[in-house]
């Protein structure tokens, strides 16, 4: 089974874009995922394509239109039934990583890009759309939410990183940020790599980490730190334990 991102927008130029670079570049190559970017405007109804309209009430700017939208993803539901659809705008559910690993077990996934002020909010009640964010700011459009989605997931195809663990230990995958991490040289600039990681013991390489992954995390993220502290432990067997000790 091919991963087949399906991208609905007004700029279909844009895709695969740095998507057809670097890992997930060669896995397009390989046929590990297929990219599929479709022109929006190409189901608009009059003789100019029009896809939008200006706001109900009034107000600054133009709404893309629940019709044409509707049409659009009818259409890309016809090819790809399986697929979740995913809107990509800034009124959305933030984007997690356990929703990415979600997304890349499954066949694939369609993305609808918006633009300008925004979808006519019909949509979302007509058919079956998850709205997305990638982050608490604003873009000119949706088609860099969607390279970003896409670059999140692809990467963890099958395949794909050089080593299946690669990824286990990286920021937000156990709900806390990655530890540091250092490499040759040994000295720079007066500023040696800590003694611990020279060690050679993998016991307190692992503590070490771990202790400094926490470390960094309630400093610098203390909305995950909660979140992770909070979290009930989980035993191998899968049972769910009492809550992890206060170590703030």
């Amino acid at each position: 089974m091919t991963f087949t991102a399906q991208i609905l927008t007004l700029y279909p130029e844009m895709f695969p874009g740095p998507l057809g670079t670097s890992l997930a570049g060669r896995a397009l190559e390989e046929g590990k995922w297929a990219c599929n970017p479709i022109q929006m405007r190409d189901f608009a109804t009059d003789k100019h394509k029009s896809v939008d309209d200006t706001p109900a009430g009034g107000g600054a700017g133009m709404v893309l239109r629940a019709d044409v939208m509707a049409s659009a993803v009818d259409h890309a539901l016809g090819q790809q039934p399986d697929a979740p659809i995913l809107a990509m705008t800034p009124r959305g559910k933030p984007l997690k990583q356990a929703r990415v690993r979600e997304l890349a077990s499954g066949p694939g996934v369609t993305i609808l890009c918006g633009r300008f002020e925004g979808f006519d909010e019909r949509i979302f009640d007509a058919r079956p759309i998850e709205q997305v964010s990638i982050g608490d700011y604003i873009l000119s459009g949706g088609e860099m939410g969607a390279l970003v989605l896409l670059d999140a997931c692809i990467r963890l195809l099958p395949g794909v990183m050089g080593a299946s663990s690669s990824g286990d230990d990286e920021s937000f995958e156990t709900g806390l940020l990655e530890y540091p991490q250092f490499t040759r040289p040994q000295k720079w600039e007066g500023r040696i790599i800590p003694e611990v990681l020279r060690s050679g013991d993998h016991a307190k390489i692992a503590a070490w980490r771990k202790q400094r992954a926490e470390e960094d995390t309630r400093l610098r993220r203390p909305d995950l730190w909660e979140h992770h502290r909070d979290a009930p432990d989980q035993s191998p067997s899968g049972a769910r334990g009492q809550k992890k000790e206060d170590r703030s």
